[in-house]
């Protein structure tokens, strides 16, 4: 039954006729309206980089003195991050085509390239100040981009794997956002009045989901939502991850050291591309099974490299405060050398210790299952009653499995054969000559 309505839950989705051929045509129209509105915001978008200002992207005063000692130009610091916004945007682009290409019949695939698409250029697109005809257009265009990329984001997390609203009230909340961001422009509507509403509404779509998935998916559809999840957490720990020093020493911001925003800005804006990418691989469905190991191997080699990192920088302070009183030395090689082996020593036993607490709190299925494999494969080398061993490996499969039905087929040796065969010619043999063949 539940793969009847998985079946026609994803029929639901599929566009025929008239409405496809609507479908493509929108895409491909609006695609090519944000790709033209990007292409034509690079002058603009150049020239603002190449101004000494306060913004995110902009150099202050002293990044720009330090840039010139380096031998390097504003101009050359405006080409590089030129190139990093066509990458950006390249990636979503590639997402959204790779999907529109495989599933072009598929509404929701539709919806979901789109609204990548979309918000990849707007992230990275100027708009001018409209002056003349032309620019007229180009302002008129950029807002309605604008507005389909502010109308799509809530949607998405209210629909997706699979189109269906859940819980069905949510459809209410999605109906208000779209008339709110349709007519916001076109009556004098109030803004949104601060985060708060806009949070909640995030908080609604993501409790929305958390619902959808511990009631309401199949399987697969729970693989694609970690895929997303997986995407979102990934992209937000790494772009934390460069701008927490920043955050917590703001003399970074405004001292020599300022040009390590360079790097740390370049990993956060390519750490973005982390999200359309997975996003691409849940819709297209492509080997969803892997993305388990995938989240269990991020998880162990995350903590153990944060566990390291703490024992060396620890290690290092200690030694090294201890090296100071023992000899009066402010720094000594030594004792780098000495946290360096310590730490190559702790690498593969922190390994398998935090392996095995993941696996004990995140994955207690697979690990209870591969305990009882282990005692099996120890216990098995010892047995040599075939009925005993039959016995303890259809046990073994029903709890670390878990199936529906266990059933054991044993081939027959040659030995065997040959005793049912005489056994065979001596049943007939009794037959032919009258006598009782069960005894």
């Amino acid at each position: 039954m539940s793969t009847v309505l998985n079946a026609q839950r994803e029929s639901d989705t599929r566009l025929h006729g008239r409405w496809l051929v609507i479908a493509r045509v929108v895409w491909i129209a609006l695609a090519v309206v944000a790709l033209a509105l990007f292409g034509a915001s690079i002058p603009l978008v150049f020239n603002e980089l190449r101004t000494i200002g306060t913004g995110v992207w902009q150099l202050s005063p002293r990044e720009a003195r330090a840039l010139e000692q380096l031998g390097l130009s504003v101009s050359s610091y405006a080409a590089y991050w030129m190139v990093m916004l066509i990458v950006f945007v390249l990636g979503f682009a590639i997402v959204a085509g790779v999907i529109f290409r495989r599933k072009s019949d598929d509404w929701m695939a539709l919806f979901v390239s789109l609204f990548l698409l979309i918000s990849g250029t707007m992230m990275v697109t100027a708009v001018p100040v409209p002056t003349t005809m032309l620019q007229d257009v180009w302002y008129f265009s950029f807002k309605i981009v604008e507005d389909l990329s502010f109308i799509f984001f809530l949607p998405f997390f209210f629909v997706f794997p699979d189109g269906q609203f859940v819980p069905r009230w949510t459809r209410l909340l999605v109906m208000g956002w779209i008339a709110f961001g349709l007519f916001k422009r076109l009556l004098p509507l109030p803004s949104l009045p601060g985060d708060p509403i806009f949070l909640g509404l995030l908080a609604t779509g993501a409790l929305a989901q958390i619902y959808r998935y511990r009631r309401v998916s199949t399987t697969a559809q729970r693989q694609q939502t970690k895929w997303v999840v997986f995407g979102f957490v990934l992209t937000f720990v790494v772009s934390s991850g460069v701008q927490l020093p920043f955050m917590i020493f703001p003399w970074l911001r405004q001292s020599g050291a300022a040009l390590l925003r360079l790097p740390a800005l370049t990993i956060t804006l390519l750490s973005s591309l982390i999200l359309p990418v997975t996003i691409g691989i849940s819709i297209l469905r492509y080997r969803l099974w892997d993305i388990d190991i995938i989240i269990r191997r991020t998880l162990v080699y995350g903590a153990l490299t944060a566990a390291l990192a703490l024992v060396y920088f620890g290690s290092v302070v200690v030694l090294q405060s201890i090296f100071r009183a023992a000899t009066g030395q402010e720094q000594s090689q030594f004792v780098t050398a000495l946290s360096t082996l310590a730490i190559a020593a702790l690498f593969f036993p922190l390994r398998q210790r935090v392996q095995a607490f993941i696996d004990r709190h995140f994955y207690r299925r697979k690990y209870d299952a591969a305990r009882v494999l282990t005692d099996f494969g120890a216990t098995v080398r010892d047995e040599v009653d075939l009925n005993r061993l039959t016995e303890r490996l259809v046990a073994v499969v029903e709890e670390s499995i878990q199936p529906a039905h266990v059933s054991l087929w044993l081939k027959a040796t040659r030995v065997d054969q040959q005793r049912l065969a005489v056994s065979g010619a001596n049943y007939r043999q009794a037959k032919v000559t009258g006598d009782d063949p069960t005894h």
